[in-house]
């Protein structure tokens, strides 16, 4: 029951509090504020918060000229960045080259040359009657110390390759043992012990076994290495090539975009980004080629060639010694005689015009370059030819002309002077192949002069010009 004042109000009750959201004037529900996230999950929500930012300022003119600008620019730097690297790149691989890889592939050349030749002209000088020859000893010293030097060149970029590091070490061991047999082989020459005979087949038989193989797998892993930079160098930098393409349909396709919107034929700033992009592009191209061309020459008429007349020449220079170690078994050097049928064979196969000598010359007249080539095989008939005289005196008992006709540099038709003059001629293969290797790779290098730097330049610039080309057209929203 209520009661009523002297007033005559009626009092109300009051209104329970509601437990709902608070409600605006009209009874609706205020907005939501903003949902905000934070610590690592607002970073993660990042990516996507700029990317709907993107989208929306793209649903306008303005805003998709902002985007297309911006995309344009990073484009340009990330292709004028990528392609300047490619470029120095191989730049530096051809510096490398000339400089510290081809180097080195003739300092384990030289060691297997004169390793070789070192027990060839030990064995020749053994088999001299008297006092042993001044020309012969001196040879063997000279074939001793190149040996050595070369050696401590190759093994400075042996560490990082641990194949190469295990040649030069079976070499350091064992190239002092068999000096100190050929030396313990001489002073009992020298006394006539035929003991120095045993002690000249020992060391001979160590060159053979451990030395040279070990000589020759050094010297197949640096042309290996060098080869492999050849063909580093010659390679195309297809991620720059696509970028520059890229580049260049995007600012294609920005302007035809703006002359549908705009009905506007010429943007210059676009223009000249586009033009900064044709020349890089052609620039590129034509560098790139020419470089190519080059050092490809440089393998074939240069590497290729030198390769082949140093294998020619170890080939020679290990026939060489068998020649002189069957005269020095005295009657048991038939697994030598066999050796040395086997080693010419190689170098100038069944015919006298093949093997590795005919491949060689195959090149040479690829080069236009075959006279020394063709003396080389000459005087490799005119070696095999006396070779068979040695081997006839010496089968019918006349050994003391077999050994004359074997190591006397004064007979007309003897071994040493037409070995010799093989020997010569592959010299002088060898040190063209290598001039036109180290001409072709230079000129390579030339090819390449000042490129990094101005495709870089013209990346920035076709920035540059792409941003006042899209610029110029967002001031007319303004």
């Amino acid at each position: 029951m209520t009661s009523t004042g002297s007033t005559g109000s009626v009092a109300t009750p009051a209104r329970p509090p509601s437990s709902g959201p608070p409600r605006g004037p009209g009874g609706e529900p205020p907005p939501r504020a903003a949902e905000t996230r934070t610590g690592l999950a607002g970073l993660f929500a990042l990516p996507g918060l700029a990317v709907r930012a993107v989208v929306r300022s793209a649903a306008a003119t303005p805003g998709r000229l902002t985007v297309i600008a911006v995309g344009l620019v990073l484009l340009a730097l990330i292709t004028g960045i990528i392609g300047a690297i490619s470029v120095q790149g191989k730049k530096d691989t051809i510096n490398e080259l000339i400089d510290h890889r081809e180097p080195l592939a003739v300092a384990a050349q030289q060691v297997y040359r004169s390793l070789s030749d070192a027990d060839a002209t030990a064995a020749s000088a053994f088999l001299a009657t008297g006092t042993e020859p001044p020309a012969l000893r001196s040879r063997y010293e000279l074939d001793v110390a190149q040996a050595g030097s070369a050696l401590a060149k190759a093994a400075s970029d042996a560490g990082g390759v641990p194949e190469a590091a295990a040649q030069v070490d079976v070499i350091n061991q064992q190239f002092p043992v068999y000096t100190g047999l050929i030396e313990t082989a001489r002073a009992n020459n020298r006394q006539g012990f035929p003991a120095g005979a045993s002690y000249l087949r020992e060391a001979s038989e160590l060159m053979r076994t451990k030395i040279l193989p070990a000589a020759a797998d050094l010297y197949r892993i640096d042309t290996e290495r060098l080869m492999t930079e050849q063909d580093d160098a010659t390679d195309v930098p297809w991620v720059a090539g696509v970028l520059v393409l890229a580049l260049l349909g995007s600012l294609i396709a920005t302007q035809v975009y703006l002359k549908r919107r705009t009905n506007r034929v010429l943007n210059v700033g676009l223009l000249v980004a586009t033009g900064a992009v044709v020349l890089a592009l052609l620039w590129s191209a034509v560098a790139l080629v020419v470089q190519g061309i080059a050092v490809g020459s440089g393998s074939e008429n240069g590497t290729r060639q030198v390769d082949l007349a140093v294998q020619a020449r170890i080939s020679a220079q290990q026939a060489r010694a068998d020649e002189t170690l069957t005269l020095v078994a005295r009657g048991d050097g038939a697994k030598y005689e066999k050796e040395f049928t086997e080693l010419t064979t190689k170098m100038v196969g069944q015919d006298g015009k093949g093997g590795l000598l005919g491949e060689l010359r195959s090149l040479a007249a690829d080069a236009g370059n075959t006279e020394q080539v063709d003396r080389a095989i000459t005087e490799a008939g005119v070696w095999l030819q006396a070779h068979r005289k040695v081997r006839e005196n010496d089968d019918v008992g006349k050994y003391a002309e077999a050994v004359s006709l074997a190591i006397d540099e004064r007979q007309a038709e003897g071994s040493t002077g037409a070995f010799l003059r093989m020997d010569e001629s592959l010299v002088e293969v060898i040190k063209d192949g290598r001039q036109e290797f180290l001409d072709e790779t230079s000129f390579a290098d030339g090819a390449l002069t000042l490129l990094a730097p101005g495709v870089a330049v013209l990346a920035v610039i076709a920035a540059a010009g792409a941003t006042m080309g899209i610029r110029e057209r967002l001031m007319e929203y303004r």
